[in-house]
Order: structure tokens, then sequence, then C-alpha cells
């Protein structure tokens, strides 16, 4: 068994948005040529996070407005009272993005079987930025056995 690591990079757009990272994972596999094994995929920020789920227009909508309801932009939070701790000077006012990226996982674990994901029929990686835009980094991690 063998261990090849990556990190993916994402530049991501303006508030919460939901990116396919499924052809970009696959893509990695082929290139490093892992035959069969896992991928382990972690989100290296608190206000992302990763799930498997269907990557389907309307569902993307309803998801958004999910996590507005579970936690508004606008409530108010500790977090955002910026004057009483150290922060840089462009720091966001984004509690809402820490407690949405808390509900949801920061990785996945996927089975390899023949160079492709075992993922099921309707299932995709969905990487979630809930604090955009920024540059943001996945890294992706392959056990198994290689070409």
């Amino acid at each position: 068994m063998k261990i090849k690591s990556e990190l993916l990079n994402i530049e991501t757009e303006t508030g919460i948005q939901i990116y396919n990272l499924t052809p970009k994972v696959q893509d990695w596999i082929e290139r490093v040529g892992l035959q069969n094994g896992q991928i382990t995929l972690f989100s290296r920020h608190t206000t992302t996070a990763l799930a498997i789920n269907e990557y389907e227009e309307r569902l993307l909508v309803d998801i958004k407005a999910y996590l507005n309801k579970l936690a508004p932009e606008n409530d108010r939070y500790l977090h955002n009272d910026l004057h009483l701790r150290v922060v840089p000077p462009d720091e966001p006012m984004n509690a809402h993005s820490h407690l949405m990226a808390m509900t949801l996982s920061t990785s996945e674990v996927i089975p390899v079987m023949d160079s492709k994901l075992a993922l099921g029929t309707w299932q995709s990686l969905l990487f979630f930025e809930l604090d955009g835009p920024r540059q943001r980094t996945v890294l992706v991690q392959a056990l198994g056995e290689f070409e």
C-alpha cells in the first residue's frame, strides 16, 4: 500500500456557494494512478465544508436556504463583536459561516474501485464555501494500490 497526497486549490465566489468536486477528484485519481483503495478529502478552513449528496440545481437552492435558516447572517453573534478581540483589519463578521460549517463536515472518505470513485448514481462530492470569495484548499490523500 502506498499513500499520495496533494492540495486542490479552489477559488470561490461570494457568499454561500456549492461546488461539485467530483470531476476534479476523479481527474486526480487518474493522474496519480490509484487503482483500488480509498481517498480522504479534508477541508482546511473553518468556514468551508464537504458533503456527499446530489448536485442538482434546485436542491442546491434548497440547501442554501436551509443553511441560512439554521444560522441567519443578520442574527446577533458574539463572534462578530470584532472590537472585543484582536483581528486583522479585513476580518469579516462571519459567525454564521462558522456555525453552518459545524453542521456539515470537514472530511469525507470515499472508496476507489478500478480507478473510479465508488459513489452511488446520484452522489457527488460537494464543497461548501460559506464565507467567500476566498482562495481555498482541500487536502486529498489516497491510500491504496497504484499503477
